[in-house]
Parts: structure tokens; C-alpha cells; sequence
């Protein structure tokens, strides 16, 4: 008796002693797999698969297959080329056992990767014991975590020069600009408010801020602030 197999998108017509190379299965070499995508056996047609029909074989070996070379070269004027080796994994099996009906009901057999096939270990190992644990050394008592220390206010900028004005009340300017107003000579609210265009021009350039001065209406702001 013969059936026609199917594994590995290829298409076996395989016997009983037969040995054939299919693509690589996911089984050790002594292990049953069975193959239940039958599309004929004997004179029986499947419909694509023959219902309940299975082929059993024994995995001989894990090989490889003869290597192939693949060679590819563009001609034009900046060209290359390439070559490279393949060689395609297989599994080697001897066909045992042709089954017309009654495969899908096998309880010897324990299901593995790959569709329409299914194996078990030859022989199960013994589970090895587990090595005694190393007794674990005393954990070191933690040293007390010392109280984070209560952040101090920050304190308020130092005016530059008796009679300066607190600039960090204009929206935009901190301690970092107030350093670089008064090295300019700047110190208070009426100055920044008495300036023109040209005045706020160069401060921009001088102070790399690129329209910032109007933008957040310094001399708006140092006017209130200077009435105040």
C-alpha cells in the first residue's frame, strides 16, 4: 500500500520502509512523528485530505542538503557581484506504518511544531535533581537613611547698586538676565520703560532674545511696576 503525503509544501508518494528527506521537523533523531495531511492512499482520493488516514515514521537523522551556489552580477558601469552558499536543513526518515483510518486518534503520539505532524521522544529522561541550594549569606543590616535636609528658601536676588529695582517682577526675567541688565548699566523700571525702538533692537541683539522684549512687553510691564 502507498499514500501521497504532504509536508513542508511539498507533495511524497511513500511506502512502508521507505526513507525520505522532507524539510527540517522539529523532532530529535529516535523520536515517532506521524504525518496526518493525506491527500491518497491506496485507491482513496482525499477531499483535498483523506479523513483519519496518517503515515508513521521514525526520524533517522537531522542533515543538510548538497549546497547550492547563487551568483548575482549587475552589469553597469559602477557593477557588482555576488555569490553565496546554501544549504537547506533536512530530516531523514524511515516510513514505518501507513494508517487508513483511525491516525487522528493515536494517544501514543504527542503533537509538535509543524502542520500535520505530530511525534514523541523515543524514551523520556530522568529528570535531574535539583542541586542543593548554597545557604545564603546574612544580609548586611542596612545602615539608616539620613533625613533629607529641608530645602532652603531661595533666596531673592541681590539688588546690584543702592536704589535698583526688583527686575524679576517683569514676566520673563530671572536672576540670569537681572546680572546681565545691570552689567548694562540697566537697574530699573523706568529705564526699561523710557526705551525707544532702537534701544529695544539693541538689547535684543545684545541679549540674544530675538524679539523676546516685545513679545513678553517689557516696557509695558516697567511702566505699571515704575508707577507702582
Amino acid at each position: 500500500m502507498f499514500a501521497v503525503l504532504k509536508t513542508g509544501g511539498k507533495q511524497y508518494k511513500v511506502a512502508s520502509g521507505d526513507v525520505l528527506r522532507v524539510e527540517k521537523l522539529a523532532a530529535q533523531a529516535g523520536d515517532k512523528v506521524q504525518f496526518n495531511d493525506i491527500l491518497m492512499i491506496g485507491s482513496t482520493v482525499g477531499t483535498p485530505l483523506v479523513e483519519g488516514a496518517g503515515v508513521q515514521a521514525e526520524v533517522i537523522d537531522q542533515i543538510k542538503g548538497e549546497k547550492t551556489i547563487n551568483f548575482v552580477k549587475r552589469r553597469r558601469k559602477h557593477g557588482s557581484q555576488r555569490k553565496k552558499g546554501h544549504r537547506q536543513q533536512l530530516t531523514l526518515v524511515r516510513i514505518a506504518d501507513i494508517l487508513e483510518k483511525g491516525a487522528d486518534k493515536s494517544g501514543v503520539m504527542a503533537a509538535v511544531s509543524g502542520a500535520g505532524v505530530v511525534a514523541a521522544p523515543a524514551a523520556a529522561k530522568p529528570a535531574k535533581k535539583a542541586a542543593p541550594k548554597k545557604a545564603e549569606a546574612p544580609k548586611k543590616a542596612e545602615a539608616p537613611k539620613k533625613e533629607a535636609k529641608a530645602e532652603k528658601p531661595k533666596a531673592a536676588p541681590k539688588k546690584a547698586e543702592a536704589g535698583a529695582d526688583d527686575l524679576t517682577k517683569i514676566s520673563g526675567v530671572g536672576p540670569v538676565i537681572v546680572k546681565k541688565l545691570h552689567a548694562l548699566g540697566v537697574t530699573t523700571f523706568a529705564q526699561i520703560a523710557a526705551w525707544t525702538p532702537e534701544d529695544v533692537a539693541a538689547m535684543d541683539e545684545k541679549l540674544n532674545f530675538k524679539g523676546r522684549i516685545d513679545r513678553d512687553e517689557w516696557l509695558k510691564q516697567a511702566a505699571e511696576f515704575a508707577k507702582g
